[in-house]
């Protein structure tokens, strides 16, 4: 499995409605609201063998309210 992140810009006035339709999808396994350019950051999972920029733009960007997103892809946990 390979963790990453997903920062999300959302429309004006529509974070929560985004951070429930991400926690509903049950395809994040955290989500958090956040200062400064972005409203949510939400960390995922994928298979080793799975499309990270698929997956993003298939299972996340298609949501209701999004407006941006910015992928931080992952090496290593300490």
């Amino acid at each position: 499995m390979r963790a990453f992140f997903v920062q999300i810009k959302c429309d004006l006035g529509k974070s929560y409605e985004v951070a429930s339709a991400l926690a509903d999808a049950e395809i994040a396994s955290e989500i958090y609201s956040t200062a400064g350019n972005y409203d949510l950051l939400a960390k995922f999972y994928v298979e080793d063998e799975e499309d990270i920029g698929h997956f993003v733009n298939e299972r996340v960007q298609v949501l209701p309210g999004i407006k941006d997103t910015f992928t931080v892809v992952t090496f290593r946990a300490f």
